[in-house]
């Protein structure tokens, strides 16, 4: 199973890669086929939608991305975790706790690499702001130099339960979530996560 923002990727290049293999007749068309085939299987790959088992518990705050923890700790007066997802992790991103949406918020913005210290502030990204009854947590869909698109599937007023699906970033780049100071984390940078099914926190 795969999203709709994912068919394009998929459909054109194995359409092409079928035309090369079946519909022409030249030295091309067995390794130019071939390799659309793979793009497109890649692609199906890349913006694959697992199920997902999603851990019970009104206290615990999980994972809004698939990657590796960049980073975990107190900035600013607030608990922050950063996410960052490669080519090979699931981009589908789900809410770490269950609320209300206030807002989702565009910005426009660069495609730094995911890594450099400025990514989370400058590059395009989706806010999305979640109040919750431990209080407000906020997620970011962050754009790197290959992911060039991120994507909302919440808005104002959605009614989320921990899991659910809030959205979508196209070909790798980073997550952050926002919590607040009464959150206790449960992670640190290098560790690998899964949206919806690793606990990254507890509030007390």
């Amino acid at each position: 199973m795969i999203p709709k923002e994912g068919y394009v990727f998929v459909v054109v290049p194995v359409a092409i890669g079928v035309i090369f293999l079946f519909f022409t007749g030249n030295i091309f068309s067995v390794p130019c086929g071939t390799l659309f085939l793979l793009i497109g299987a890649f692609c199906a790959f890349f913006f694959r939608d697992p199920s997902r088992k999603i851990p019970l518990g009104e206290n615990l705050v999980l994972s809004p991305g698939d990657g590796t923890v960049m980073e975990a700790g107190e900035v600013k007066g607030e608990k922050v975790i950063r996410v960052f997802l490669s080519v090979f992790n699931v981009h589908i991103q789900r809410s770490p706790v269950a609320g209300t949406v206030k807002s989702v918020e565009y910005r426009r913005g660069k495609f730094l690499k995911a890594n450099d210290a400025q990514a989370h502030i400058v590059n395009e990204q989706n806010i999305f702001t979640i109040e919750t009854a431990k209080g407000v947590v906020i997620v970011k869909q962050i754009a790197g130099i290959l992911a060039r698109r991120v994507v909302a599937w919440s808005r104002a007023g959605d009614v989320l339960k921990s899991g659910d699906k809030i959205g979508l970033i196209k070909f790798g780049s980073q997550v952050d979530i926002h919590l607040p100071l009464s959150a206790r984390i449960t992670v640190k940078p290098g560790d690998r996560v899964t949206a919806g099914e690793t606990v990254i926190g507890e509030f007390e």
